[in-house]
């Protein structure tokens, strides 16, 4: 139980494989360094994650510091516990014993694991299915309060709950049962080319994605071709008109506004068009010039990871001996 004059701990995480577009800065980054000194914060680069299908070693580490300096460049403070989970060696740790706790028919549960695998899911990595044991290893590890997470996520947060609910009962207190939070509209951002689908980094069709590092003119690009409907007035119908409302919802997550509101300023699709270009450009651009000059010195990057993992290690190796010494394992 938390008491009145302590922060709230949280968890949050991004896997680094490439990418980072818009809706993960207005869903999630945004959020995180408003309310960073609000809570006693946890931010993770869950590369662990990230292997559960191939990668190219060397992208990896690109997309690491990459991420890295994106969560910098956001505004993220360098004396926040920012570290890469794979120097953190009792994430695995947990993650193992977690496995051999939860049953396999919460994990045959798991709805991305039947999305992520589709077709070949004989020839899918035994890690992409256990990948929530994983990800309920790093929010139990820390004793986390709140994690952050669309609702895409949110299964896996309700996993962590199970597990932790579920150890304690038969082992005593041991986790703190987390809860969930999601972001607001900002989570439901949908591809230009293709409003019916999620805007992400994974889907194969980089022009309908706004990338946080696309150039001013690639953006503008992007925006213009972005599909609409034949209707001439601008108005706010998710199912309806689902292109013009993913544009009014981008504009409103840059701006702080309520897309119905917005709908209200503009008489054509062009004019909508012109002014999410506009907004979108001016709220990427000054991250992209702190994400250069940190790119120039990955030195003070991996100083800034080095430092993060050093304040987590010590927690987190505590928690693993209480886990060890109640399930019976030797010290």
């Amino acid at each position: 139980m938390q008491s009145a004059t302590t922060k709230l701990r949280v968890f949050s995480g991004i896997q680094p494989s490439g990418g980072l577009h818009l809706g993960n800065y207005l869903g999630a980054i945004r959020n995180w360094v408003r309310n960073q000194d609000k809570y006693d914060n946890i931010f993770c680069i869950v590369d662990l994650h990230t292997i559960t299908v191939p990668q190219d070693p060397a992208a990896l580490r690109e997309n690491t510091l990459d991420l890295a300096a994106v969560y910098l460049a956001s505004g993220i403070k360098r004396e926040q516990a920012m570290f890469v989970q794979s120097h953190i060696p009792a994430h695995a740790e947990l993650a193992w014993i977690l496995e051999c706790f939860i049953p396999m028919g919460w994990l045959e549960r798991m709805t991305q694991f039947k999305e992520k695998s589709g077709r070949e899911r004989e020839r899918s990595s035994a890690g992409l299915f256990a990948y929530p044991a994983l990800m309920a290893a790093d929010i139990l590890l820390h004793d986390v309060d709140e994690v952050p997470v669309g609702a895409d996520q949110s299964q896996h947060v309700e996993l962590a709950r199970d597990v932790a609910v579920r150890f304690n009962g038969r082992y005593g207190p041991t986790f703190v049962v987390p809860k969930a939070v999601n972001p607001g509209f900002t989570r439901r951002l949908r591809e230009l080319s293709d409003p019916c689908a999620k805007m992400g980094k994974s889907n194969g069709n980089e022009a309908g994605v706004l990338f946080l590092l696309d150039s001013a003119e690639v953006a503008r690009r992007k925006v213009f071709r972005a599909v609409t409907d034949s209707g001439r007035e601008v108005a706010y119908d998710p199912v309806g008109r689902p292109g013009v409302a993913n544009l009014l919802e981008i504009l409103a997550g840059c701006l702080d506004e309520t897309p119905t509101a917005l709908a209200r300023s503009f008489s054509s699709h062009r004019q909508l068009k012109e002014a999410v270009a506009d907004t979108v450009i001016a709220t990427v651009r000054p991250i992209q010039t702190r994400y250069a000059e940190l790119r120039k010195d990955d030195g003070t990057v991996h100083a800034i990871l080095r430092q993060g993992a050093a304040q987590a290690r010590e927690q987190t190796q505590q928690k693993v001996r209480e886990v060890r010494a109640r399930l019976g394992l030797l010290p």
